[in-house]
C-alpha cells in the first residue's frame, strides 16, 4: 500500500509540475526565440543519439583530410550549412539563432565527441522536431559528400582547455624555425603559398636576376644601379628598390609603376603620414626597419635589425613554430582559422591597416608597424587605428569615412556588417595561394553568391541578379564587386585597388562628401543627377537610402 501512495504521490507532483509549466507557457508564449533549458538540452541530445543505429555509429571515414577534399567539403559546408550554423560552426547565424532548438555549435565537445558514423548519419538522416533536415536524398547528393563534411566538421574542432594551455606554454619558449620547416608535413599548403605574392613581396636580386622588371638605363627620375639594389619590393602595382648601408635598408628614390609602366619619384611627402614630422626629408635618412620591414618579414628584431626570413611566412601568421615542426600537434601551433572573429581578422589587419603603435616612440624609433604583437594576442593592445573624424577628410579617409589609400583593407573591414557578423578575411581569401584574383576562394562573383544569392536572407531580395544590379547578366555593371567594392583606394598615382567596407556609395555621398561613387566611376559621361535619377526608378530601391 505504502508503495501505492509513493507512486501516486509522484504522480501527483508530475501532474502540478506539468500543470504550472503550461501555466507558464500560456502566460508567457512558446517562441523559437527563447533559449532552451538545459533540461531541453539534455533530453533533445540523448532523444538524438539513441536514434542513431549502433550500425551506423561504428562506421569508419574512408576519406583523409588533404587540403583537396577540406575545400571540396567547405564548399558543400557553406552552400548547405553555414546558413544555420555560420561559417565558423558556432550557430551564431540568424536562421540558426531563431531555431527551436537551436543549431548546435559543430566545434563544441557535444558534437565532436560523436563518432564519424554518428555525425554522417545526422547528416544524412536529420534530427526529428529540429530544423536538421534530412540531406541523404539518393537522387541529388553522393553518400561521399557526408563523409567529408565530416572530415570538415572535425576541422572546425577548437582546441581543448589542455590545447590552450600548451599553446600559451608554446609560445613562451618557441623559436622561428622559416617556412622551409614547414613544408615536410605541409607540402601541398607550402607550394601553393610559395607562389603568391605574400612569398614574393620581398627578393634579393643577387638570388632572384629576374626581379627586377624594368630595364635600370630608362630610368630618368633618380638613377641607380643595379649593384645598389640590396632589396626588390613589391611586383604587382608597383616596384620599389631599397639599398643597404650599414645594417638599415633604405628606399631609393625612384620606383617602377608597373601599370603604366613609367618611372616615378618615390618619397613620402610631409602630411602624408602620421611618422614623416618624426623622420628627415631624405630618404636615405629614413630606414625601412620601422617603417616596412616589420610587416614584410617574419621575426623582425628591432634591435637586431635582422629577419629570420622575408616576405609573408608561415609564422607570421601561426607563431613561432620549432616546437611544433618537432612535435607537430595542435596544441603547440597557432591556427588563425580556430581564433574568435576578432583575433582570427586581427591576423591580417596587424599590417594591412593604418594606424600606429599606442606606444610610439619605442626605444626613440617611430614604428609603422604593431611592434610585439603576435598571432594570438589582441592587436588593440599594441596598435591603434587610424581615427577619423565623420565629415573631416585627411590623409587616410575620405569624409565619409571610407578609406582612400592602399594598406586600408583592415580600416575599411571593421566598420563592415560583414565584420559585425563575425566575417573574417580568410572567408574569403586563402592566404595559401588559389587561382583566383587576390588569392580568393572563388572567383570574386562567384564567392558573393554563396552568401547573397537572390532571394536569400542576407539579401539581395529579388528573383535574379539582373533585377538586382539593373545590368545585363555578365557585364561589368553585373558584378558584386563593381558596386560593393570600388576601386577608390589609390595605391600609386591613379591605380586604385578596392574598398572593403562593403557599402555602396550613392552618388548623394559623392556630392557631400566628395567619396567617388560606382554609379558615375563607370559612366564618366553622366553626373550623379542622372545616376540619382536612374536609381529613383528602379521599385526595389528606398528614395530614402539615395539621399544618404
Amino acid at each position: 500500500m505504502k508503495s501505492w501512495r509513493k507512486f501516486l504521490l509522484a504522480l501527483l507532483a508530475a501532474v502540478i509540475a506539468a500543470a504550472i509549466y503550461g501555466a507558464m507557457v500560456i502566460r508567457r508564449g512558446f517562441s523559437a526565440t527563447d533559449e532552451p533549458s538545459s533540461v531541453e538540452k539534455a533530453v533533445a541530445r540523448i532523444a538524438r543519439n539513441l536514434a542513431i543505429p549502433s550500425g551506423a555509429r561504428h562506421e569508419k571515414n574512408l576519406w583523409e583530410a588533404t587540403p583537396e577534399i577540406l575545400q571540396e567539403a567547405r564548399e558543400h559546408y557553406i552552400a548547405r550549412c553555414a546558413i544555420c550554423h555560420a561559417n565558423d560552426g558556432t550557430g551564431q547565424s540568424k536562421v540558426g539563432r531563431n531555431l527551436y532548438p537551436k543549431a548546435p555549435d559543430l566545434r563544441s565537445p557535444q558534437t565532436q565527441n560523436l563518432t564519424d558514423g554518428e555525425i554522417r548519419y545526422i547528416i544524412q538522416n536529420g534530427v526529428r522536431l529540429t530544423g536538421m533536415p534530412a540531406w541523404g536524398n539518393p537522387h541529388e547528393e553522393q553518400e561521399d559528400d557526408s563523409w567529408k563534411l565530416v572530415l570538415f566538421i572535425r576541422y572546425l574542432r577548437q582546441p581543448t582547455i589542455e590545447e590552450k594551455a600548451q599553446q600559451e606554454k608554446t609560445a613562451a619558449s618557441a623559436r622561428y624555425v622559416g617556412s622551409q620547416a614547414c613544408e615536410k608535413c605541409h607540402e601541398q599548403i607550402y607550394k601553393r603559398w610559395k607562389k603568391t605574392p605574400m612569398a614574393n613581396v620581398v627578393r634579393d636580386p643577387r638570388e632572384h636576376p629576374e626581379v627586377i622588371i624594368p630595364n635600370l638605363a630608362t630610368n630618368t627620375v633618380a638613377k641607380f644601379t643595379k649593384d645598389q639594389v640590396a632589396l626588390v619590393y613589391g611586383s604587382l602595382w608597383k616596384q620599389r628598390y631599397f639599398t643597404k648601408i650599414g645594417d638599415d635598408y633604405f628606399p631609393l628614390s625612384a620606383q617602377w609603376d608597373v601599370t603604366h609602366r613609367i618611372w616615378r619619384p618615390y618619397f613620402v611627402a610631409s602630411g602624408t603620414d602620421w611618422w614623416t614630422p618624426f623622420y628627415p626629408p631624405d630618404n636615405m635618412q629614413r630606414p625601412t626597419g620601422p617603417t616596412c620591414d616589420g610587416c614584410h618579414s617574419v621575426g623582425y628584431n628591432i634591435h637586431t635589425k635582422q629577419v629570420v626570413e622575408w616576405n609573408v611566412g608561415c609564422e607570421r601568421c601561426h607563431g613561432p613554430g620549432s616546437e611544433h615542426a618537432e612535435h607537430p600537434s595542435r596544441g603547440n601551433i597557432l591556427n588563425p582559422a580556430r581564433m574568435e572573429y576578432v583575433r582570427a581578422s586581427d591576423t591580417c589587419i596587424q599590417c594591412h591597416s593604418q594606424g600606429r603603435p599606442l606606444t610610439s616612440p619605442i626605444e626613440g624609433k617611430y614604428y609603422d608597424w604593431p611592434v610585439g604583437f603576435r598571432p594570438g594576442l589582441h592587436l588593440q593592445d599594441f596598435w591603434q587605428l587610424e581615427e577619423h573624424t565623420l565629415g573631416v577628410a585627411s590623409f587616410t579617409h575620405f569624409a565619409e569615412g571610407t578609406a582612400h589609400k592602399n594598406r586600408m583593407q583592415g580600416n575599411d573591414f571593421v566598420q563592415s556588417v560583414m565584420y559585425r557578423r563575425g566575417i573574417t578575411c580568410f572567408n574569403c581569401h586563402d592566404v595559401h595561394g588559389t587561382d583566383n584574383y587576390a588569392q580568393l576562394r572563388k572567383p570574386a562573383d562567384k564567392l558573393c553568391l554563396d552568401c547573397h544569392g537572390p532571394l536569400s536572407l542576407n539579401g539581395p531580395r529579388t528573383a535574379t541578379l539582373e533585377e538586382h544590379t539593373h545590368h545585363k547578366a555578365g557585364s561589368p555593371g553585373s558584378q558584386c564587386v563593381a558596386c560593393h567594392m570600388p576601386k577608390i583606394e589609390a595605391t600609386i598615382a591613379d591605380v586604385k585597388v578596392r574598398a572593403h567596407t562593403f557599402a555602396f556609395i550613392t552618388p548623394a555621398m559623392t556630392d557631400k562628401y566628395k567619396i567617388p561613387n560606382p554609379c558615375t566611376s563607370c559612366h564618366t559621361d553622366k553626373s550623379t543627377a542622372w545616376a540619382t535619377e536612374a536609381m529613383r526608378q528602379w521599385p526595389e530601391r528606398s528614395p530614402w537610402r539615395l539621399e544618404e
